[in-house]
């Protein structure tokens, strides 16, 4: 036994995403007290602005935005019962070949041993048993996303100290369900050109290949609230659209690969905890 709760880390690179990736997870594990702390990489200040205006248009502030989101990230928080938020405040890259990618402070253009560096002071001060983030693609190719993952996987190599790191991926059975309800909800999902389809890495695993499921039907609702925390933002819309029920039919389950493990535990799990209690 250890003289310390149980943790969950979950490195993040915006306001909004500790929702829609782990909100789950995060409100399942904090009922099951269990310590959980949230990192958010970056000030999301290439998000939406009020009444929806766009990084680039007239009247699109980053430091408003990222003020403003702050204030979301803090709510949600709230919704999820997160034990701990640290923020590292980095600037938001925006998308990948945007002008924002290359500007001072960008999380994007930070040396990797940087922010590994301040990473792994938290690690240490939290120690925690689990850490998720994002895969080396960044799950679909957004550089803060690919940061986050650079950054977690070389400040947990500093320290050596986590039993079980995973990170987040969907079923591809689940992405074509997917794709089904956002047309359904008016939202745009166009199919990609075949060859720039066949130029990108592919968005998620084949369900085999995914070996931690993990039910949060149960926390649906609350990872609904978070997202409506983040209510600013245009691309959260569709979801909200949907109601709690349809919701969380579709977001129940949250789904994961583990890629280090010193517990032993067999895959496919159930349970981002298992073989630690």
């Amino acid at each position: 036994m250890v003289d310390r709760p149980l943790t969950l880390m979950a490195v993040h690179a915006h306001p909004d995403d500790e929702a829609t990736g782990t909100g789950g997870v995060l409100a399942r594990y904090a009922a099951e007290g269990i310590r959980t702390v949230l990192v958010t990489c970056t000030d999301g200040g290439c998000g939406d602005g009020p009444g929806g205006v766009k990084p680039g248009e007239p009247g699109h502030d980053p430091a408003a935005v990222a003020a403003m989101r702050r204030q979301e990230l803090q709510a949600s928080c709230e919704v999820l019962n997160v034990s701990h938020l640290e923020l590292l405040e980095y600037a938001d890259s925006g998308m990948m070949g945007w002008p924002a990618n290359d500007a001072p402070g960008s999380f994007w253009r930070t040396p990797v041993e940087e922010g590994a560096a301040r990473l792994a002071e938290l690690l240490r001060r939290y120690q925690p048993d689990v850490v998720v983030t994002y895969d080396e693609n960044g799950f679909y190719g957004h550089p803060d996303h690919i940061q986050a993952n650079r950054i977690t996987m070389a400040a947990l190599a500093t320290t050596g100290m986590t039993s079980k790191v995973y990170w987040t991926t969907a079923p591809r059975s689940m992405m074509q369900r997917f794709g089904e309800v956002m047309r359904e909800f008016g939202a745009d999902w166009e199919e990609p050109d075949p060859a720039e389809a066949a130029a990108m890495p592919e968005i998620g695993l084949p369900d085999e290949e995914i070996t931690t499921w993990v039910d949060t039907t149960e926390f649906g609702a609350q990872k609904f609230d978070a997202l409506a925390a983040h209510a600013s933002q245009g691309e959260n819309i569709f979801f909200l659209k949907m109601g709690k029920e349809r919701f969380t039919e579709l977001m129940g389950v949250e789904t994961f690969v583990r890629v280090q493990d010193t517990t032993g535990a067999a895959v496919p799990e159930n349970d981002l905890f298992a073989g630690l209690r």
